[in-house]
C-alpha cells in the first residue's frame, strides 16, 4: 500500500510540475482564465491528496489500534472482540438498525408456520428527508404563494423576456441603420459586404455545402435549381428561419440581418460557377426573373401626304 501510494503520489508530483511549467509560459501567463483554471485545479488535486493520505493515516491509526487491544486481549485471557469503526457507527446510526441480542424487542406477538415478524421502522434519514420535504412545502406554498415573496416562473420569464425586449431596443436606437427584413432584402453588390459574406459562408455554411457551394450533405448551390426559391428573398428567409426537418438550423438567432443578407448575396454570386464534382441538381429549375425592356417611343412626326 505505501509503494503503490507512492508511487502515485511521484506521479502526480510530475504532473503539476509540468502543469505549472506550462503555466509560466508567456501565452498562458497572459491568459487570466487559463490562470483561474490552473489554481482552481490545483486545489482540487491537493484536496484529493490531502483526503487519500487522511484515509490512508486513518487505517493505519486502526490497524495499530485493533493490534494493541488484540494483544492486551490475549495478555487478560478474554476473547477479543474489535470495536466497530466510525463509518459502521455512522451507518448503524443513519438506518437505525438495531443489534442482533436487542432483536427479540421488535418481535410481534404473531407468527405464521415459526416466522417471526419484526416491528422495523423506517430508517431516520429516511423519515428525516420525508419530514423536511413537507417543511419545504409549506415554507414554498408561503414564500411564493401566499406572500408572493418571489416571482413564479411564469413573471419571471415575462420579466426577462420584457428586459431583454428593452435592451434590443437601447440597442436598435443605437444603431439606427436601414432596415433589412424579408420583405425589404435586396441584393448587395458593395465589395466588403460580399466578402464578409464569404467568411460567413465559409466559417458556417462550407461545412454543408462546401467551399466551393457544390455540395455536400446540403445542396448544390452552384447551379439553377432550388428546393425553396433562387431569389434573394427566399435565401434570406432560409437562412434566417432554417427548414425544419432537414440539417439547416435556423441562423436568424445568431446573426445579424446585414450578415444574412451578405451571406445570401455571396451564395448568389456563385451561381453557374460549375465546380468540380458538384451534388446532381436538387428541387425546381429557377429562373430569375427578366424586366421586360421599355418599349420605343412612337415617332410623333407624322408624314404628312404630298400635296
Amino acid at each position: 500500500m505505501k509503494r503503490i501510494l507512492f508511487l502515485f503520489l511521484s506521479m502526480l508530483g510530475a504532473s503539476l510540475a509540468s502543469q505549472a511549467q506550462t503555466a509560466a509560459a508567456p501565452a498562458a501567463g497572459d491568459d487570466q482564465m487559463t490562470k483561474f483554471y490552473l489554481v482552481v485545479g490545483f486545489i482540487f488535486v491537493v484536496s484529493i491528496l490531502v483526503l487519500i493520505v487522511l484515509i490512508y493515516l486513518l487505517t493505519v491509526i486502526r490497524a495499530l489500534a485493533d493490534s494493541a487491544a488484540r494483544d492486551r486481549a490475549e495478555k487478560l485471557g478474554i476473547a477479543y472482540k474489535p470495536e466497530p469503526s466510525m463509518w459502521s457507527k455512522f451507518w448503524t446510526s443513519i438506518n437505525g438498525f438495531v443489534p442482533e441480542e436487542k432483536e427479540a424487542t421488535l418481535v410481534l406477538d404473531h407468527n405464521y408456520d415459526g416466522i417471526k415478524e419484526l416491528d422495523n421502522h423506517l430508517p431516520p434519514w429516511w423519515k428525516a428527508l420525508f419530514y423536511g420535504a413537507i417543511v419545504w412545502g409549506i415554507l414554498y406554498l408561503l414564500a411564493y404563494h401566499v406572500f408572493n415573496s418571489f416571482p413564479l416562473s411564469k413573471s419571471e420569464y415575462d420579466s426577462e423576456v420584457a428586459a431583454a425586449n428593452a435592451e434590443l431596443q437601447k440597442i436598435k436606437a443605437a444603431n439606427p441603420g436601414p432596415k433589412i427584413d424579408e420583405a425589404t432584402v435586396t441584393v448587395t453588390t458593395d465589395a466588403a459586404d460580399l466578402a464578409n459574406g464569404k467568411t460567413t459562408f465559409l466559417n458556417t455554411c462550407a461545412s454543408c455545402h462546401r467551399k466551393d457551394g457544390g455540395g455536400d450533405i446540403g445542396p448544390n448551390l452552384t447551379d439553377e435549381y432550388w428546393k425553396h426559391g433562387g431569389d434573394i428573398k427566399n435565401l434570406f428567409h432560409v437562412v434566417t428561419n432554417g427548414v425544419p426537418g432537414t440539417n439547416m438550423v435556423a441562423w436568424g438567432a445568431v446573426m445579424s440581418p446585414e450578415a444574412i443578407r451578405n451571406v445570401a448575396s455571396y451564395v448568389l454570386t456563385l451561381q453557374g460557377s460549375k465546380p468540380a464534382n458538384g451534388k446532381k441538381p436538387e428541387g425546381d429549375l429557377y429562373k430569375p426573373e427578366v424586366k421586360a425592356a421599355e418599349p420605343a417611343k412612337a415617332d410623333s412626326v407624322k408624314t404628312q401626304s404630298s400635296l
